[in-house]
């Protein structure tokens, strides 16, 4: 046990924790942790000032004593009051003391209680395992383990499966005392407080008052003041803003370090490469580990020393209802450590760039749709007159018949909303406002760097995150040319090396083949399903569906089947990413946790990239590009011909593709991410529910929940980036795209925030001072961009050939549309169509006769009996020259307004540099007085022979075992 234990006469059994003392100046035991309002005041009391400041924390010293409290460990010997009197007699006769403390009844202990049983010390982690009958090795494995954290000196308590809900599961919580927490603080390099910021804000927001309805309450937004903060120091504890020990580091930085303790603990003598809770979890020795939760989600703790953090974060953050509210991310921060906070600052400013590209979209759709009846070409395809008396050439061979041009009336209409002028406009918006988003999100970004603590921080922390994956292959050190220290290092030869990587690369390249293999699947289907829809619709029987019967054609039944199919695939194929991602990431065996997910981030997102933009690229860039022309059509595996666009173009239906890969994604997205794990938490509780709520407890509540695993923020990251490429890389054919995105993200931001509050275990706290590789992807998303809407614009969209046709080639000299149609439309003669490529005898419609001798196409070729019967016209490459002219003016101009953007908008703001640089003058200066005060005392100690400060309970005892050599 973690107590000491005796008899008294004849009374009961009492139990003593190492920190407790008497108090000889009163008959019985003395609480002197807690103040007379009942808080706790560890090491406040009882002891002279300058012993409490100069001297190491008593308290701390002894924690290393505790061994296990397993009930049924045989460390748990009890101590008489004799032996307890022998250790602790020099003690007492310096007139200080040590207590008891009655045992209190678990039954009268809150559920809710994030403590020990004896309600002082706190749960920092908990390890939860089933004995199953089998598993002698598993106990020897958990045996050695805790005796090894009890060595680092961590602090065990375990709670017997027979208070369990299930009756099987045993909990080990564990405790880091005050001298494991100022330890490892410091090999971290954690920041704590030093002094008030005494720097005043003068940044003031214009029309503040307009955003008070935004507002969240300032206690929950910044829930901690404002200090100016240094690296912890354990030897100069006293220079820090130190008022209680037991609550001056946070339940989140309290949990990292415990984590980072259990990632390197070894659990077996014979190898030292067998450590870490990791290795634990995945043999089955533990079945899970995490740190808990402060309070239920849905209302606060009863203990008064318990935060309740949870239940505010729920209360203002997780609810739907907030959805127009900022985000108190400062808490987030606080509750979920800044990896997170940082992932949410990053959304929601995301969401707020997207409602000006939102605005300008809907802005650009509405002009598309109050010039709707000015669209001359829809009109002369919709006219009985024009298009009712144009014959187009079958679309597929054999089973395509003959059809009129204003069988496509709906489509073109349709088409008009999202290609008009309007589309070039907001394709150059799209290329200047990526570049706003990304400049301004850097300086957000700084400025939260500042704020929490985080610059520098890359350069601090890199060898402080060594991965224990990486720790144990290492058997040499080498001297680091930099720090003049010795470090790990990991041999392997250039044949080991050579191999990995290309093991490696032939894994992704197989792994994009497969994608591209599902892709050109995909299109063979719409080749071949092609020609049955459209026999199948020669007499238009889909007109008898009421309301959209009108609207389906055989392209718009094979794009929307083909895109459904596609969705699918994306889907199926996604299953199986993350497993060969980081199968393959693991055998490079990055060295940092930072550079294991920079190489997991760049494959993953190159799998994404690849399945899920493959279809758009396909349409917008290749669909209809190929096809030849009546007599030489150009086909795919000898006997696919290929397909053709719409004579309305091929813009509406890469917008029907991207309408139904981005919508669909965001609505699975939000089902898998929100209706999965309910649905899973609610199960894995049922036994839970039958018990009333009194003997529930927190950490049987929080085990029940789903585990925030090491990924799970990296598909959130990859989820919106995804999002991003869609609303960016193709907006120039839907731009209503924006608004999509701007409606998912309102929901996305509130599913994510209460998925983390409610549905998942608390994770364990880390540290991350930007989005990561996720920026360079992002950038590289942003160029691609602009060139992938140029092409749009002048490949995909009909804008180009309608200009040249209205400033070159319209004949009435009239700057109209008129007779655009007429002129786009090639002629062929129907007896030189090849025997293989004619309609089957009933295919042609019924009023198609011999008398039509020549059908129509959608090129710009010579007629039959021209001197270049079916060569391109002039015409043709004068279009050419036009969209290849616009790719280049439109690339420069918005590569030259992103450049002269990026290089007005400096990534850090000048207020967060001063603060940074006064900050810094700070530390300097106030560890200097420090140093130089300090050194005052001990010559005025050393001269006077009067230091007073008492010895230590235990002199003799050894302090707790630093993990990791690499430290």
């Amino acid at each position: 046990m973690n107590r000491i234990t005796g008899r008294t006469g004849d009374q009961s059994l009492i139990e003593m924790s190492p920190s407790d003392s008497f108090n000889d100046e009163s008959n019985g035991p003395h609480n002197p942790y807690t103040s007379a309002s009942g808080s706790s005041q560890l090491g406040q009391q009882g002891l002279p000032a300058v012993c409490v400041e100069s001297c190491e924390s008593l308290n701390g010293s002894q924690f290393s004593l505790a061994p296990s409290d397993h009930s049924d460990s045989p460390q748990a010997q009890p101590l008489s009051l004799e032996r307890i009197n022998t250790l602790t007699g020099s003690w007492r006769k310096r007139a200080l003391f040590l207590k008891f403390r009655a045992r209190i009844d678990k039954s009268t202990q809150s559920k809710d209680s994030v403590f020990f049983r004896d309600g002082v010390r706190r749960i920092d982690f908990i390890l939860s395992y089933v004995d199953d009958k089998d598993g002698e090795r598993k106990q020897e494995r958990r045996r050695e383990y805790e005796a090894n954290l009890q060595k680092a000196g961590l602090e065990l308590e375990t709670e017997d499966k027979s208070e369990s809900d299930d009756g099987k599961t045993f909990f080990l919580k564990i405790h880091a005392p005050w001298e494991v927490l100022a330890t490892y603080a410091d090999v971290l390099k954690i920041k704590v407080p030093f002094k008030a910021n005494d720097i005043p804000d003068h940044s003031q927001i214009p029309m503040n008052w307009l955003s008070t309805p935004f507002r969240l309450p300032d206690l929950v937004m910044h829930p901690e003041p404002d200090y100016f903060t240094a690296p912890f120091d354990k030897d100069k504890a006293d220079f820090f803003l130190i008022d209680d020990k037991d609550t001056f580091f946070s339940p989140s930085t309290r949990n990292r370090i415990v984590f980072y303790i259990l990632a390197r603990c070894p659990y077996t003598t014979e190898d030292k490469q067998k450590k870490g809770i990791k290795r634990l979890l995945s043999n089955g020795t533990y079945s899970s580990a995490f740190p808990l939760h402060d309070s239920r989600y849905y209302k606060k703790s009863r203990d008064p020393n318990c935060e309740s953090e949870r239940f505010s974060l729920y209360k203002h953050w997780a609810t739907f209802l907030c959805f127009f509210k900022e985000q108190p991310l400062n808490l987030i921060r606080k509750y979920y450590g800044e990896k997170i906070g940082i992932y949410f600052a990053w959304l929601g400013f995301y969401t707020e760039m997207l409602s000006f590209a939102a605005v300008v979209g809907l802005i650009c759709f509405l002009y598309g749709l109050m010039t709707y009846e000015e669209n001359e070409w829809s009109k002369e395809i919709c006219d009985e007159n024009i298009g009712g008396q144009i014959i187009m050439c079958p679309l597929c061979d054999k089973k395509c018949g003959y059809w009129k041009l204003n069988s496509t009336c709906s489509s073109s209409w349709q088409s008009h909303l999202f290609d008009n002028v309007g589309t070039v406009f907001f394709a150059i918006f799209m290329g200047i406002w990526v570049t706003l988003f990304l400049e301004f999100w850097k300086r957000r970004q700084a400025r939260l760097e500042y704020e929490w603590d985080l610059v520098d921080f890359e350069e601090e922390q890199q060898q402080l995150q060594l991965r224990p994956e990486y720790e144990t292959k290492c058997t040499n050190k080498r001297l680091n040319h930099i720090t003049q220290e010795m470090e790990l290092v990991l041999e392997r030869t250039t044949a080991d090396l050579v191999g990995q990587m290309l093991l490696c690369w032939a894994s992704i390249l197989l792994w994009i083949s497969l994608i591209i293999a599902c892709i050109i699947g995909v299109i063979a289907y719409r080749l071949a399903v092609y020609a049955a829809f459209a026999s199948i619709m020669k007499d238009s029987p889909t007109n008898n569906l009421h309301m959209v019967g009108s609207l389906i054609t055989p392209q718009l039944a094979t794009s929307v089947t083909a895109s459904c199919i596609n969705f699918v695939i994306i889907m199926i194929l996604n299953l199986m990413y993350e497993r060969v991602a980081i199968w393959i990431t693991d055998m490079e065996i990055p060295k940092t946790h930072l550079e294991y997910e920079n190489k997991l981030t760049v494959k993953m997102f190159l799998f994404q990239f690849v399945n899920y933009y493959s279809s758009c690229f396909y349409v917008a860039f290749f669909k209809g590009k190929f096809v030849g022309h009546p007599g030489d059509y150009v086909y795919m595996f000898g006997k696919l011909r290929n397909e053709e666009c719409d004579p309305g173009g091929c813009l509406i239906e890469l917008t029907t593709q991207l309408v139904i890969v981005m919508t669909g994604k965001q609505v699975w997205g939000n089902i898998q991410e929100a209706l999965v794990p309910w649905l899973m938490n609610w199960w894995g509780s049922r036994k839970a529910r039958n018990h009333p709520e009194s003997l529930y407890c927190r950490w049987e509540q929080d085990h029940d929940l789903q585990g925030f695993g090491q990924l799970g923020l990296f598909y959130e990251y990859l989820e919106m980036v995804i999002q991003f490429g869609f609303i960016t890389l193709f907006v120039a054919s839907f731009p209503l795209a924006p608004l999509l995105a701007l409606f998912n993200n309102i929901i996305e931001v509130r599913v994510d925030a209460w998925k983390f509050t409610t549905q998942f275990r608390r994770p364990v706290a880390s540290k991350a001072h930007s989005i990561g590789a996720w920026q360079e992807i992002l950038n590289g998303v942003a160029v691609l961009s602009v060139v992938t809407n140029a092409f749009i614009v002048a490949f995909t969209s009909d804008m180009i050939p309608r200009l040249v046709y209205m400033y070159a080639y319209q004949t009435n000299g009239q700057l109209s549309m008129k007779g655009y149609i007429n002129d786009s439309l090639s002629i062929f003669s129907i007896d030189q169509i090849p025997a293989e490529s004619r309609p089957e005898p009933g295919e042609n419609p019924a009023w198609f006769n011999s008398s039509i001798t020549t059908c129509r196409y959608r090129d710009y070729r010579y007629p039959p009996g021209h001197g270049q019967e079916y060569k391109h016209t002039m015409q043709f490459w004068h279009i050419l020259a036009a969209k290849l002219a616009f790719i280049i003016i439109m690339e420069h101009v918005v590569f030259l307004v992103k450049y002269f953007v990026a290089w007005l908008i400096p990534d850090v703001p000048s207020e967060v540099k001063a603060r940074v640089k006064r900050e810094r003058y700070l530390v300097q200066e106030y560890l200097h007085n420090y140093e130089v005060e300090k050194l005052k005392d001990q010559l005025t100690c050393n001269t006077y022979n009067d230091c007073t400060c008492p010895p230590m309970i235990y002199p003799s005892l050894p302090t707790h075992e630093v993990l990791s050599e690499c430290l």
